[in-house]
């Protein structure tokens, strides 16, 4: 006789031949138990296992699957992540497209899923398409270091349990971001304190500060974030809203991200109360973790009005409880005494003091072997041609400073200082850009001379910067390549922009603007200077 469910009905066929995957399900899913079809279609009613498995869908949650698995009952959330950044990849197709001067595309044809064969599309399949959600999840297992793509189940599947189906869960673990966020601006590692290196650190005295990780790559241990020493997961900041792409600025309008520093240390925004919760968000109500008030209020993102439900708000302090850990943080307040320099500052972005260091790559050179033969990751086989990338001059350190379109001062790191090979191109091609960051390396503030008085954080790369009779003068540490400017600089003294049209938009400081910040606080000692880094 089939087994029943705990509510003493008879399960699907499904479940008489695979009795585990009735088992495992959160409350939201409860009706898995007995219904196996809304998530995987199939016939259960069949009489062999061949007819039953026909139209069968192994991983529901792929986006190619998404619309009528997952969007039966999440269909705004399907919809928003299907033309979300990190599904459609359009800022990176369209800065490689540029860097190759090709046409940005439109629609479809602007996005990794919509990829052509030009000479920057194939750098973009054989080396980049992997790490977006319209990669199909093929199989039952879970590595952080490798993982990518599988759409809904890329987040919201944390474990594959022996005798039981995989839970479906909101509380989304750091390792699922891990797969893909541990590359390019690698945030995943930083807020840990883990920072790549190259080969030949291997050979320092102290092998204690070095590790390698699960696929291979050599990297040193550095201060975490200060939010993950607190013990705080990636989704205590980052709310649904901002991950999933929902309720997205108007094209051109600033797309970041949904939560800010602000938000909890220095939030003025209207408080919300139980009977003004945004009806497409009502489900968090039931996942507050701590006893309400006659009158609760909860604090919201400035960006977007998102509910902040798991910060507890009291007469004299607020409280932050973890979603993934038990416990609760208190929330230190930002006051004026602690930041004596507010109208001196006020272009300044939390980050741009408090990023303890940043990764920066300051060489890199891309060529492409016609003759070689390369994995793609959107053909999933292996093709014709070869992309190979070099790289040196790796620095772990306080990162560069630079100047967002709406003129916020914010950590920049070398997108690319970068020759690029192609037998398509009548010459190689040279382009140095720079790209705004949020570390997540929070840790105390900078010194004033560490802004100041550094010529890397303003941008002129590493040297010996002075002042001699009245006079700034820059000494660079490292060789001026073909435009002119040392190999790790963005800008000069004369205020030399960068080679190229900044396709995000920032730029380094102007000359006006690096001599204000050289003469903001007193001259150094003559006789010093800066040492090169």
């Amino acid at each position: 006789m089939p087994p029943t469910t705990r509510s003493g009905h008879l399960p699907q066929g499904c479940i008489a031949c695979h009795e585990p995957a009735g088992k495992g399900f959160t409350d939201a899913h409860r009706f898995g138990e007995i219904l196996c079809t809304p998530c995987h279609d199939g016939r259960p009613d069949a009489g062999t296992k061949e007819d039953a498995h026909s139209g069968l869908i192994a991983f529901p949650g792929n986006l190619s699957n998404a619309d009528r698995t997952c969007g039966r009952c999440h269909a705004d959330h399907v919809k928003a992540v299907q033309a979300s950044p990190m599904a459609t990849g359009a800022g990176i197709v369209a800065s490689t497209r540029e860097l190759f001067t090709e046409p940005p595309g439109t629609g479809q044809t602007a996005t990794l899923s919509g990829l052509g064969f030009s000479p920057a599309d194939v750098l973009l399949r054989k080396l980049c398409a992997s790490c977006h959600l319209h990669q199909d999840k093929s199989s039952h297992s879970l590595d952080p270091t490798t993982d990518r793509g599988g759409g809904c189940l890329a987040c919201h599947i944390n474990d594959y349990p022996k005798g039981a189906h995989p839970a479906l869960s909101v509380r989304v673990s750091d390792a699922r971001c891990f797969g893909c966020h541990s590359r390019s601006s690698r945030i995943s590692l930083n807020y840990a304190g883990i920072a790549e290196v190259e080969p030949p650190a291997s050979q320092r005295p102290d092998p204690s500060t070095l590790g390698r990780l699960d696929d291979g790559r050599l990297v040193e241990f550095l201060p975490p974030d200060i939010h993950h020493r607190a013990g705080m997961s990636c989704i205590d900041c980052h709310t649904s809203r901002g991950v999933m792409g929902m309720e997205r600025p108007e094209r051109g309008a600033d797309p970041g991200p949904d939560i800010l520093c602000i938000d909890c240390h220095e939030n003025r925004s209207a408080r919300l109360e139980l009977d003004t919760w945004p009806e497409k968000l009502e489900g968090q109500i039931k996942r507050i973790p701590f006893a309400l008030l006659q009158d609760q209020k909860f604090l919201t993102t400035k960006r977007r009005g998102t509910p902040l439900w798991h910060i507890e708000i009291r007469a004299t302090e607020k409280w932050l409880h973890r979603k993934q850990d038990p416990g609760r943080l208190p929330i230190p307040p930002l006051t004026r005494p602690s930041h004596p320099y507010t109208a001196e500052h006020g272009r300044l972005s939390c980050s741009a003091c408090h990023s303890a260091w940043a990764p920066q790559c300051y060489g890199c050179h891309t060529t492409y072997d016609s003759n070689g033969n390369q994995w793609d990751h959107l053909a999933k086989k292996t093709t014709a041609g070869k992309w190979t990338e070099e790289r040196w001059n790796v620095f772990n350190g306080p990162p560069p400073l630079g100047v967002t379109p709406n003129n916020r001062i914010v950590p920049v790191v070398p997108g690319m200082i970068m020759t690029l090979a192609h037998p398509g191109l009548e010459t190689t091609i040279f382009r140095r850009r720079f790209a705004p960051i949020a570390p997540h390396t929070t840790g105390s503030a900078r010194s004033c001379d560490s802004c100041h008085r550094s010529s890397l954080a303003l941008g002129l790369g590493r040297g010996r910067l002075q002042k001699t009779d009245g006079r700034w003068t820059f000494i660079p540490a490292l060789t001026r390549l073909g435009d002119g400017l040392p190999a790790d600089a963005w800008t000069s003294l004369k205020g030399r922009l960068e080679t190229g049209s900044p396709s995000d938009g920032a730029r380094p400081f102007n000359t006006d603007e690096l001599y204000r910040i050289l003469d903001a606080i007193p001259e150094p000692n003559p006789n010093s200077h800066e040492p090169v880094h």
